[in-house]
């Protein structure tokens, strides 16, 4: 069973060139090594650029925990949790209830 969840955080107004950044560079590694993470996506809020959402879907829990134990994770956090306006990173579950993926 696929595990589905969004992560929600929001940065520090002259830090988002550099999570911006991090972003596209972490999300080209998931591209490339992580075959069990089916979705991998970051958004950014229009109306307020700090605030990002990123939605992930991996294939199972194999994956999920690959994906977290990756040093590249590690990399990725290092950038944007010191720049953080609130703390912790809120990670939600979620049952996919349909999709067109």
């Amino acid at each position: 069973m696929p595990i589905c969840q969004t992560a929600q955080y929001q940065v520090q107004p002259d830090a988002v060139d550099r999570v911006k950044e991090a972003i596209e560079k972490f999300v080209d590694y998931v591209k490339a090594n992580e075959p069990g993470t089916r979705l991998y996506s970051a958004w950014q809020d229009v109306e307020d650029p700090t605030k990002f959402v990123h939605v992930f879907i991996f294939e199972d829990e194999v994956a999920h925990d690959a994906h977290g134990r990756s040093a590249e994770v590690a990399a990725f956090e290092a950038v944007y949790q010191p720049v953080l306006t609130a703390r912790p990173v809120v990670f939600t579950d979620y049952a996919m209830v349909a999709s067109n993926i």
